[in-house]
């Protein structure tokens, strides 16, 4: 069978494609039209359909739109309830639903060939738990899964578990009550962009002490059943808002921290009555907008009753795309095959990236090792664009798009915050072969999608300080010879020539951009950036042959 899966109501529109149960390719429309998240959140863009990233799929795999089986849409108008009714003040909810309802039209418009007969409506949350329960790496035995965002049609979470390949679905949160619509409310107040900059928020709340913890366990509560309630909360009571070029103080860390907290209590409350209500399933797969939140995840694993935890790669709205494909799927009788990388987006051959660098008039050369070539750049304390494969489907950069840096010198997190254009509060992670994780950090492993994390061992603290947060933690990426080879030869050649087995790896891209994708666009970043290397493919583009750098 052959499913295209689309998602498009919220934010970060993305398809995926789905052949005999495999994900074949997936990809985020941001890649592709520029526009960071694809879009804003509003229902005046619900109509927006990810055509490129559509398009690409079907073209990458060389099927046409009249031999799809099925196109999976990751939302289903047909539950909707009036957004008063739900408890929100969203007047405009009903242009949202509007527009869902119209989604066989304007995928048929957009995909010409397309019988619109052949959309079928996926709920949000199934979507999501899809996305993990079904993707996720057999565990051999059920899997529940836990599904946290803003919202869907008419919930905000969902807890289930998969069995053969089946969803029973235990409790669904209804609206208005949710974790995620709380946190968005948290980063406007603190003067961020809502379902945007969240990670923002969690980065931040390392800075301060959750001293409103008492007062948000009162108005954050868990129920029997297997939900939660959200109370009306006086933001303003705890830190004056924060406009988006405000100072921030203590109080705006300590209110972070005291939210931050609180959710993660909520999650392992959560986690501990799925685990009681399945009866002990030893697997747990997380997705939705609240599963990126890392830190959450990390004591989840720590602390939960689950013996694994897993977390979709592309955990947002961008993995339903996924999930409803596999949904369906799956209700057409294909087995889904779980995913076993997230390189599933765009790539270019060796021979296409050669044409760009002409095109460029760029000096160029192809060394016996790119990998090598990286890391001696690296070593030397440069900066590299690191462009290789097909790029990334989900928010983390993992070694096709990425900026990678020495962790050893102190004004690393400087220097790379600097080029990226962020504030300088936030972290950046670490990459480490696998073989080597045990003895540098704590925590989850294997941790391939960066998406929990670690203690740092205290011998290794002031060796890699880049990568060391304020509360001594790092997002780990454990690299795996066997998916990863290139990725592992750069960070063996690095530590030959340093003896630290740790490179810092950030996203190929500067705030407010979507990560690069083509190979144009990572030279433009590179013409614009203090990049010491572009390594592109095989290829090694040298800042000092430009007439400046190393």
């Amino acid at each position: 069978m052959r499913v295209l899966g689309i998602n498009a109501i919220f934010h970060d529109p993305a398809a995926a494609l789905v052949v005999d149960g495999r994900v074949v390719a997936a990809a985020e429309e941001e890649r592709f039209s520029r526009r960071k998240h694809g879009k804003r959140p509003v229902p005046f863009a619900a109509w927006e359909l990810p055509e490129l990233s559509a398009a690409w799929c079907l073209t990458s795999a060389g099927i046409d739109v009249d031999s799809l089986d099925a196109v999976a849409y990751s939302f289903d108008p047909g539950l909707c309830r009036d957004a008063t009714e739900l408890g929100l003040d969203d007047p405009w909810d009903w242009l949202r639903v509007d527009y869902a309802k119209q989604a066989p039209q304007f995928l048929a418009a957009a995909l010409p060939g397309l019988d619109p007969e052949k959309v079928r409506f996926v709920p949000h949350h199934v979507a999501h738990a899809a996305s993990a329960g079904l993707a996720a790496p057999p565990a051999g035995d059920d899997t529940a899964v836990l599904v946290l965002d803003g919202r869907g049609e008419v919930a905000s979470h969902l807890a289930g578990v998969y069995r053969d390949g089946r969803l029973s679905s235990l409790y669904a949160q209804q609206l208005p009550h949710s974790l995620g619509l709380l946190y968005e409310d948290l980063t406007r107040h603190l003067g961020f962009l809502h379902s945007n900059d969240e990670y923002k928020v969690m980065a931040l709340a390392s800075y301060g002490r959750p001293t409103h913890l008492g007062m948000l366990r009162e108005l954050v509560r868990v129920t029997d059943d297997g939900g939660f309630h959200v109370e009306r909360i006086d933001w303003a009571g705890m830190a004056k808002a924060r406009t988006a070029d405000g100072e921030m103080t203590d109080d705006h860390a300590d209110l972070a921290a005291s939210v931050q907290a609180r959710l993660e209590e909520v999650v392992l409350d959560l986690s501990r009555w799925l685990y009681d209500t399945t009866g002990g399933t030893g697997t747990l797969a997380l997705a939705g907008g609240v599963a990126l939140n890392c830190v959450a995840n990390a004591r989840l694993a720590a602390e939960g009753p689950f013996r694994d935890v897993w977390v979709q790669p592309a955990a947002g709205d961008a993995g339903t795309a996924l999930g409803a494909a596999l949904h369906v799927a799956g209700e057409l009788g294909d087995r889904s095959t779980p995913i076993a990388g997230v390189d599933l987006g765009r790539g270019w051959s060796d021979e296409e990236l050669e044409a760009e660098l002409r095109r460029a008039a760029l000096p160029y050369r192809r060394p016996a090792s790119i990998a090598a070539e990286a890391a001696r750049v690296l070593a030397d304390n440069g900066i590299v664009a690191w462009y290789q494969g097909r790029s990334e489907y989900g928010p983390r950069a993992l070694g096709h798009r990425s900026l990678l840096a020495h962790p050893g010198d102190p004004d690393t997190t400087r220097r790379m915050n600097d080029v990226k254009g962020r504030e300088q509060f936030r972290p950046i992670a670490p990459m480490v072969r696998a073989e080597r994780f045990a003895e540098l950090f704590e925590g989850v492993y294997p941790s391939p999608y960066m998406l929990f994390v670690h203690r740092v061992k205290a011998q290794w603290r002031d060796r890699i300080p880049a990568v060391t947060h304020v509360d001594g933690t790092a997002r780990v990426q454990t690299v795996h010879a066997d998916t990863e080879p290139l990725v592992a030869e750069l960070l063996a050649e690095f530590e030959r020539r340093t003896g630290l087995p740790v490179v810092v790896n950030t996203s190929l891209n500067t705030a407010g951009r979507p990560m690069v994708d083509t190979p144009r666009e990572a030279l433009e970043l590179f013409g614009s950036a203090p990049v010491d290397l572009l390594a592109l493919g095989p290829f090694a583009v040298h800042r000092r042959a430009l007439g400046g750098g190393r």
